[in-house]
């Protein structure tokens, strides 16, 4: 019978292996539901629906017998008392403190951290993001989740002047005690005002900022649609929203080298530099469970901002994401 299962998994820059592990099965099962040599029950296309994020009768055509079945299965995937840790499915209450616990962890060792995922590149797309912001002097800018300073360094830094100034919002004590004391390393004594709080409800009154953003921190927010909300909130009519973060290859080739790089040379070199392969583990299944650029997109224009765009970066391994408060 026909079905799309492989080509929502390659359009997601997924492997099979990949696949496998978000849903409980291993590799040589998930090719053979991409042939359509195994029956699937109604458990099975509620994982696939939801690790894909596609609709079951667009994922499986006429595959799964009943499509009353297939919906039903669909509509019961988005467990509203749960939420994802990587490939975890954990309580909502939970994942906080399981982010949290995680950067704790890597905190000291952050930079590195990036380097690794990135292989030094996340240098160069944060240059991007501060070109494509255009800081000004009296811009009043929030960098969330951006406990170690160095968005709102490099905006402070490309801005001048004393009018604006940035607000640091990371939900983690560890993370904003690395970020003052890289300020302070850099001599940035001014124009940053460091701030504990939730990306889900800012400690920010409404329309009081010029420019929100955020940087390799949304993916690990439990409710990325408050976040979302929140960020419209707090900007004021013409504010700007920017948003830096791991994506999805948009280069079919490289996939399999990059899942490969992802999954298993990874994590083995964060066991070996930092001694946390865990941390390493669950940073890579969150890139993973990371909707697609279009996707992504769409959940920003659903939460009421406008003229949203976006631009890949090193063939879609991250990408940037603008939007306005209009």
């Amino acid at each position: 019978m026909e079905n799309r299962i492989r080509y929502w998994r390659r359009a997601r820059g997924l492997s099979q292996e990949a696949l496998g592990k978000m849903i409980g099965l291993g590799k040589p099962t998930i090719s053979k539901l991409e042939r359509g040599d195994l029956r699937l029950r109604d458990v099975t296309i509620a994982k696939l629906v939801d690790a894909l994020g596609v609709p079951a009768n667009e994922l499986l055509g006429d595959y799964a017998a009943g499509v009353g079945e297939a919906r039903a299965a669909e509509a019961g995937a988005g467990d509203a008392g749960a939420a994802h840790f990587g490939f975890r499915r954990v309580a909502v209450e939970d994942k906080a403190r399981l982010v949290r616990d995680v950067f704790s962890s890597v905190a000291s060792r952050y930079d590195l951290m990036n380097d690794l995922m990135s292989l030094g590149v996340h240098r160069l797309w944060k240059a991007e993001m501060i070109d494509w912001l255009r800081p000004t002097p009296r811009m009043r800018a929030v960098d969330v989740a951006g406990g170690t300073g160095d968005i709102a360094i490099r905006i402070v830094e490309r801005a001048g002047g004393d009018g604006g100034g940035v607000i640091v919002c990371d939900a983690n004590e560890s993370m904003l005690a690395v970020g003052r004391d890289r300020a302070l390393d850099r001599g940035v004594t001014r124009g940053i005002d460091w701030l504990c709080g939730d990306a889900e409800a800012l400690p920010l009154g409404d329309a009081s900022i010029d420019a929100y953003t955020i940087a390799f921190g949304i993916r690990n927010v439990t409710r990325i649609d408050r976040a979302l909300a929140e960020a419209r909130r707090v900007l004021r009519p013409g504010g700007r929203f920017l948003c830096l973060e791991f994506s999805r290859l948009v280069v079919p080739a490289l996939v399999p080298l990059y899942e490969a790089y992802s999954f298993n040379l990874l994590p083995a070199l964060g066991a070996a530099v930092t001694g946390d392969r865990e941390a390493y583990q669950y940073l890579v299944e969150s890139i993973r469970r990371f909707p697609a650029q279009d996707d992504f997109a769409a959940l920003i224009e659903a939460a009421g901002l406008g003229n949203v765009r976006f631009r890949n970066l090193t063939g879609g391994v991250a990408a940037l994401h603008s939007a306005w408060r209009i």
